[in-house]
């Protein structure tokens, strides 16, 4: 798997943010920002990677998508701790969110890959979605895999492309590459 380094993507919220807004401001503004875009998806991330998050929403803004990333962390409603009733409700919303939005997204960082609501989403879109409408977005501090991780390689990834140095793949395991743009819109 074509790693990117983290650095990489910290760029994408350097380069369309100022500096003066922080994280949780510039999250708030994409929110707003989206109604008016056109591919739907789920983007799934560790929810204290903040910083990762805006900066791959940034970076995936450029391809015309919606997305949806369960902000729990910015609704003031959603308790610190959640009784077994909130997190029921809250998973039943992310099945629908998931159902409902045409692909998948997984930033899969370190911390990501070993959360258990990372994995139960991902599996989840699994049952939900043709594996061609879910991609690993693959993101470490260096370039080495993943110990421990090899249900990743059952899915599609992003990668930086092998042809073209400015643009994104999306590389299957059977070894198909699409441009990222191109898979966003099928």
């Amino acid at each position: 798997m074509n790693i990117l380094p983290k650095y990489g993507l910290l760029q994408f919220r350097n380069a369309a943010r100022i500096y003066s807004k922080s994280i949780i401001e510039s999250l708030q503004l994409f929110k707003e920002e989206t109604k008016s875009l056109k591919v739907s998806l789920f983007f799934s991330y560790k929810h204290d990677e903040l910083e990762e998050l805006d900066s791959a929403i940034n970076f995936l803004k450029g391809f015309d998508v919606l997305i949806y990333a369960d902000y729990l962390l910015l609704d003031q409603n959603t308790p610190e701790n959640p009784s077994k009733a909130t997190d029921k409700q809250i998973q039943q919303k992310t099945e629908e969110k998931i159902k409902g939005n045409k692909k998948f997204i997984f930033l899969a960082t370190e911390n990501a890959i070993n959360s258990k609501r990372c994995k139960w989403e991902l599996r989840y879109a699994n049952t939900q979605k043709p594996k061609d409408h879910i991609a690993i977005f693959p993101i470490r501090e260096d370039y080495t895999d993943y110990g421990g991780a090899e249900y990743l390689q059952k899915f599609p990834y992003i990668q930086k492309s092998e042809t073209n140095p400015e643009g994104y793949d999306v590389k299957s395991p059977n070894g198909n590459v699409i441009e990222l743009g191109t898979w966003l819109a099928s």
